[in-house]
């Protein structure tokens, strides 16, 4: 039985991935293993190698990240520690015991002068220390590890970790009133959707850069006042600008993705942002 290796497997995206792959055909073929700090430090090359000398995997999932947006303004030594020295010593270690690697990365990469969806060969350049450190991740992916796959996915949100969605349905239930930027424009992503097509591209056999999230483009606001109607509650939801709600990081107005090459190379088409809004809602209500 072959070894798969999920990396951060206490988050958000790591928790989902550790019961959803053994539930598939393709994932009983496979041990699951977890880790996460403490008992591994990916910052750390000696703790890097015990683990993979010890767990000898044929598949490395790192679900693992420094995604404090905000916080990463103050504290960019360890972002780019976690988001950039992180994947490079798990990219090397794979190397070297001739593992697949499997990354997660961000649409905060790119800088929202785009006016469409952005693709995977479209020119990164980030406007915050967060999507800088995820960017040396990939590149150090990229160029370290043969065998290699980066699935892009954008403003993600599921059960097992805080997201944007439960926040919201939190407050509009302590409060009269929601205001939410609505001049920021992106590709919401629950981890169910994000999980079942990221495992769809390692059993194809996909390598380089995917991108998988939600289908279609909205605001900040239009997923919050989907959110809110969803789960039947009656506050109102009012539109600000970016201006008006200020944020130490800054963020691109537009960092929507293009899912069409995951799709084509699937031969499948990727549920439209809400379909996965509905899809966690109807679990979590």
């Amino acid at each position: 039985m072959k070894t798969c290796l999920i990396v951060g497997c206490r988050g958000m995206l790591g928790t989902y991935l550790s019961s959803y792959i053994p539930a598939t055909p393709a994932g009983r073929e496979y041990r699951i293993s977890g880790c996460d700090l403490p008992a591994i430090d990916i910052t750390d090359p000696r703790s890097v190698e015990e683990t993979f000398e010890r767990e000898k995997p044929d598949l490395v999932v790192n679900c693992a990240a420094f995604t404090d947006v905000d916080g990463a303004e103050k504290n960019e030594q360890l972002a780019f520690a976690v988001n950039g020295v992180g994947p490079e010593l798990l990219a090397r270690a794979s190397a070297r015991v001739g593992a697949l690697m499997v990354h997660i990365g961000t649409d905060f990469i790119f800088d929202g002068a785009h006016p469409g969806p952005y693709r995977e060969e479209d020119i990164p350049n980030p406007l915050n220390v967060y999507g800088k450190s995820k960017l040396a991740g990939e590149i150090a992916v990229t160029k370290i590890a043969p065998e290699h796959l980066i699935v892009r996915t954008a403003w993600l949100y599921g059960p097992h970790g805080k997201n944007f969605v439960d926040t919201i349905l939190r407050l509009a239930k302590e409060r009269g009133a929601l205001t939410v930027v609505d001049d920021q424009a992106g590709s919401p992503t629950f981890t169910g959707v994000l999980s079942e097509y990221l495992w769809m591209l390692v059993t194809h056999g996909a390598r380089g850069i995917y991108h998988v999230a939600g289908s279609g483009v909205c605001t900040w606001y239009d997923l919050a006042r989907e959110a809110v109607l969803l789960s039947g509650l009656t506050v109102a939801v009012k539109p600000v600008t970016t201006a008006e709600f200020p944020r130490p990081a800054k963020r691109p107005r537009n960092s929507a993705l293009d899912v069409g090459k995951t799709e084509s190379f699937l031969g499948v088409e990727i549920p439209n942002w809400r379909v996965g809004l509905r899809r966690y809602l109807d679990k979590s209500l």
